[in-house]
C-alpha cells in the first residue's frame, strides 16, 4: 500500500452530479486484497436511503457490486412499481422475465411479464421492441457495455443490486466512472427523475477511500474504510454486512447469519469505532448500552434494566447494532457468589444469557456487539457460540498498521479542513517513517498525537495573529515525544 497523504484526483460531471475519483490506480490494486468500498460521504435523494458500492478482484476478474435500499414497504418486484422503469429498470425486468415463474414468489412472474411489456421487452425477454425514452440513461449503460462491463440488476426485498465485472488485465479508471454512472442512473429512476437529468445537479460524490468532508472525527458516520491496520477484521465485517443485505438468500438456505460479535483487545485499538463502522456498513441504526443504564444500586434494578433493554431490542423495526461497551464492567462472574453485589452481578449475567438465547429468533435484524479489554473476566458460558458466534481479537497495530492508520487520519483531516489558501500538512509528512518511530502506540494514541499538534498550531496562530506553518514531520515527532513523556 502507498502512504501518500494526497492521492491523485480526477473530477467530472456525470448525470448532473460532480463525481471525483480519488487515487484510482491504488483503488484498483487494493481490490486484490479484499472488497473496497468505492463511494464515501454520499447523500442520495429519497426514497434511496442506503447505498454501497464495492470492488473486489479475484481469479483474474474485477467485480463491481452496487447495493441500493429504498424506504417504505416493498413487495415482490415493487422496485419496478416505484418507478424503476428506465434503462436500469429494463435490466431488472430482463432478469425477472428470464427467470419466469421458477422459484419466484406467487404473482412475481406475472408482474415481471407485465413489466417486460411496459418496458418494451418481447416475450422471450431478449430484445427490445421500443427502448426506454431516457437518452442520458441509455448513454450511461451504453458506455458501460462498450467498456465490457455488461451490468445486470437483481432484487432482494427492498434492495436493488447491480453487478458488473471485467477481466483484471483490462480494468481501468474508466470502469470506475462507468459503474458509478450505472448506480446514479438507478438512483435517478428510483427517485422519479425526468429523462433530462436534473435531480442530481449540485450533488457531489467521491469514488475512493477518503472520508466525507462534513463529518466529525470518529463520529457515528465512521466507515470500515477509515479502519486502518486490521484488514482481516474489516473483511469479516464486510461478510456480516453482505449477509444482512441479502435476507432472502439467507432464508432460502436456512442460514443463520452471525448476530453476536465479541471484540477484545487492548484499550485504544478501535473496538468501539469498529462497532460504529459495522452499523454504517450494514445500513443499521446504532444503539450504545452504557454501564449506568444497566447497573442499579437498588435490589432488582439491574435485572429490570437488562430485561427492558432486550424488550426494546425485540421491537426494533430497522436493522440495529447494539453495542455493550466495556462488557466486563457490566456483566462478569468476578464475584465469589456469597455477597449481595456478586449475586446481583450473577443475576444480570444469567438474564443476559436467557435474553440472548431468544433475541435473534425474535428479531433477526439485531446485531449485538460486546467489547472488552479483559476477556478473561467474562464467563465463557456468556460468550459461547450461539450467543456470540464471532470472537475477534483486536490487537495493537504493528508498524504497517500504524502507517496505514496515520495515512487515513491525515487524509481525513486534509479532506475536512484544507481549503484554497490553507494547507494543513507540509510536503515532508511521511506516515511510514512516523510509524517506524512509534512502536507500541495504538490508533487512539496516534489520533491524540494529531490532536496535540493541531492544537499547538491553532494556539500559535491565535497568539501571533499570523498564519502558522503547515504541520511538518518534525512537528509530529515532537508531539509523539510529548505523548510518551505523559
Amino acid at each position: 500500500m502507498g502512504y501518500e497523504v494526497r492521492p491523485d484526483e480526477e473530477t467530472s460531471t456525470l448525470l448532473g452530479a460532480r463525481v471525483t475519483v480519488s487515487d484510482a490506480t491504488a483503488l484498483l490494486a487494493a481490490a486484490a486484497d479484499g472488497p473496497v468500498d468505492l463511494l464515501v460521504g454520499a447523500d442520495f435523494p429519497a426514497p434511496v436511503r442506503d447505498v454501497r458500492v464495492t470492488l473486489h478482484a479475484a481469479e483474474g476478474v474485477h467485480r463491481f457490486e452496487a447495493y441500493l435500499r429504498v424506504d417504505g414497504p416493498v413487495q415482490a418486484v415493487g422496485l419496478l412499481a416505484l418507478g424503476l422503469a428506465g434503462p436500469v429498470g429494463l435490466l431488472l425486468a430482463q432478469r425477472l422475465a428470464a427467470r419466469g415463474g421458477d422459484g419466484l414468489p406467487a404473482g412475481v412472474g406475472r408482474f415481471a411479464a407485465e413489466a417486460g411489456r411496459r418496458l418494451g421487452l418481447r416475450p422471450t425477454g431478449t430484445a427490445l421492441a421500443e427502448p426506454p425514452r431516457d437518452a442520458a440513461g441509455q448513454a450511461v449503460l451504453r458506455t458501460a457495455e462498450e467498456l465490457g462491463l455488461h451490468p445486470s440488476a437483481s432484487q432482494d426485498g427492498d434492495a436493488l443490486t447491480l453487478r458488473a465485472s471485467v477481466p483484471s488485465a483490462e480494468v481501468t479508471p474508466a470502469h470506475l466512472h462507468a459503474m458509478v454512472g450505472v448506480l446514479l442512473q438507478a438512483v435517478r429512476e428510483l427517485a422519479g427523475d425526468t429523462p433530462e437529468p436534473t435531480l442530481l445537479r449540485g450533488r457531489a460524490y467521491t469514488v475512493g477511500r477518503r472520508v466525507a468532508t462534513t463529518t466529525p472525527a470518529v463520529s457515528a458516520a465512521v466507515t470500515l474504510d477509515q479502519v486502518g491496520g486490521l484488514p482481516d477484521v474489516v473483511a469479516r465485517f464486510r461478510e456480516v454486512a453482505v449477509s444482512f443485505r441479502h435476507p432472502q438468500v439467507m432464508a432460502r438456505w436456512g442460514a443463520r447469519r452471525p448476530q453476536g460479535i465479541l471484540l477484545y483487545g487492548p484499550p485504544g485499538t478501535g473496538k468501539t469505532m469498529l462497532a460504529r463502522a459495522l452499523a454504517n456498513e450494514v445500513g443499521a441504526d446504532f444503539v450504545e448500552i452504557r454501564t449506568p443504564e444497566i447497573l442499579d444500586k437498588y435490589l432488582g434494578g439491574s435485572e429490570r434494566n437488562i430485561k427492558r433493554i432486550f424488550r426494546e431490542a425485540r421491537g426494533y423495526r430497522r436493522p440495529t447494532v447494539m453495542l455493550f461497551d466495556e462488557f466486563d464492567s457490566i456483566i462478569s462472574y468476578a464475584g465469589a457468589g456469597g455477597d449481595a453485589a456478586s449475586q446481583a452481578v450473577n443475576a444480570v449475567a444469567g438474564i443476559f444469557k436467557q435474553e440472548m438465547n431468544t433475541l435473534f429468533e425474535e428479531n433477526p435484524d439485531v446485531i449485538v456487539v460486546a467489547t472488552t479489554n479483559f476477556p478473561q473476566r467474562v464467563d465463557a458460558s456468556l460468550i459461547r457460540s450461539g450467543r456470540f458466534d464471532l470472537k475477534i481479537a483486536i490487537p495493537a497495530p504493528d508498524e504497517t498498521g500504524r502507517a496505514e492508520i496515520i495515512t487515513k487520519m491525515v487524509r481525513e483531516l486534509i479532506d475536512r479542513h484544507e481549503r484554497p489558501g490553507f494547507r494543513m500538512f507540509a510536503a515532508d509528512v511521511d506516515p511510514a517513517a512516523l510509524a517506524a518511530e512509534t512502536p507500541g502506540l495504538t490508533g487512539a494514541d496516534l489520533r491524540e498525537v494529531l490532536r496535540r499538534v493541531q492544537l499547538a498550531k491553532a494556539m500559535r496562530e491565535a497568539a501571533e495573529g499570523a498564519p502558522a506553518a503547515p504541520i511538518s514531520q518534525d512537528d509530529l515527532r515532537e508531539a509523539v515525544a510529548g505523548l510518551r513523556r505523559g
